[in-house]
């Protein structure tokens, strides 16, 4: 049976994908675009449409739809790549569509005594991940995709490979999170021996370093430190493995957590990377250092957090707080006990004071 034009083109998008090393989130996600793109024109083949079907769909996002910002550059992003990579015909630029308004949003940041109610609501591998999040500024998909040969216990740090943007970098490894997760690694081992007496244990490695190095997929170094606890068909190569922990359920821990813990605001995984390098900033360490830390490619990226230290961006002084001369809840006390003795003293006078004009 002969596929469809749709299924057609969508294979050839994979294909192409896949080449380019694009990670399998991001593949999902263009042909999806990919084919929403196709039914909204009603199944017409790319290759005969151009900029004006691409506004249009835009313009659907945007007016219709009304998606964020980021979705609908999501969505540019994957019909760009389609015209220019796979079908080899660049669109016309500029697009004229109605573009959704891009906000720019402080990130919420929660105080340490907020992280240690959250992570006391936690418990297993989710605690010791959010641990991780907080305390080395990782990422979710950072986190989960963790290896054991990533982890350098003797230099206290832990190596981040091929992060957002396809970039490496080394990030602190807490000192307090060392004995939880070294007996999490115990269990981890114990877990791998019984899958490779089941004919399992093989994990997926990158760059088809399964062929330049037979064997090495079975080897322990490279399992992940947060294993999913089901095994799992691969999507892509159709082998049986155990894949790391889906981010999506630490994400709905971590939500659980913060519900428990009572706390007025909006959490997230990516709360605890916020507080990390406010944290730290607030410590005094140079901005410079908490963006290697963290893995932006521009120090701007990381001047955001400089807007929700606790003084401020630019160390701005209430003027409620200049008027009472400090501390205004000191100084308030200090003025009513003014007021009492100014009272007391008038209450007294007006007493007196008959007593004198009948002396």
């Amino acid at each position: 049976m002969h596929a469809s034009p749709l299924e057609r083109i969508l294979e050839q998008a994979r294909t192409i994908l896949r080449r380019k090393h694009y990670s399998f989130k991001t593949e999902k996600s263009y042909v999806a675009w990919i084919r929403r793109f196709i039914v909204f024109h009603r199944q017409r083949h790319p290759v005969h449409m151009g900029r004006p079907e691409i506004e249009a769909f835009l313009n659907d996002l945007a007016v219709r739809q009304r998606v964020s910002a980021s979705t609908q550059n999501q969505a540019l992003n994957a019909l760009l790549f389609l015209y220019k990579v796979v079908l080899e015909k660049p669109v016309e630029f500029p697009i004229d569509s109605v573009r959704a308004r891009r906000t720019k949003h402080v990130p919420t940041v929660l105080a340490r005594e907020e992280v240690h109610r959250v992570l006391g609501c936690m418990s297993g591998m989710n605690k010791l991940m959010a641990q991780l999040m907080y305390g080395s500024g990782l990422r979710a998909t950072e986190c989960a995709r963790l290896r054991i040969k990533d982890l350098d216990f003797s230099h206290r740090q832990i190596a981040v490979r091929d992060a957002k943007g396809g970039k490496d970098r080394y990030t602190i490894l807490p000192e307090s999170a060392i004995p939880a997760l070294q007996e999490h690694l115990i269990w981890v081992k114990q877990l791998h021996m019984e899958d490779l007496r089941q004919g399992y244990g093989r994990t997926h490695l990158p760059y088809a370093l399964d062929r330049k190095y037979p064997g090495a997929d079975q080897e322990w170094i490279w399992q992940y430190v947060f294993p999913s606890r089901r095994l799992a068909v691969d999507p892509r190569s159709a082998i049986v493995r155990r894949h790391h922990i889906s981010p999506s359920t630490l994400q709905s821990a971590v939500r659980e957590a913060a519900g428990l813990a009572t706390l007025q605001k909006r959490v997230s995984c990516h709360t605890f990377r916020h507080s990390f390098a406010t944290h730290l900033l607030e410590a005094g360490y140079d901005i410079r250092t908490v963006q290697e830390l963290l893995g932006h490619k521009d120090v701007k990226t990381t001047m955001i957090y400089t807007h929700v230290l606790n003084r401020g961006g630019l160390a701005v002084r209430s003027p409620l707080d200049a008027a009472a001369g400090g501390n205004p809840d000191r100084s308030f006390r200090e003025r009513r006990a003014g007021w009492v003795t100014a009272t007391k003293d008038r209450e007294k006078d007006l007493l007196e004071r008959p007593a004198l004009a009948a002396g």
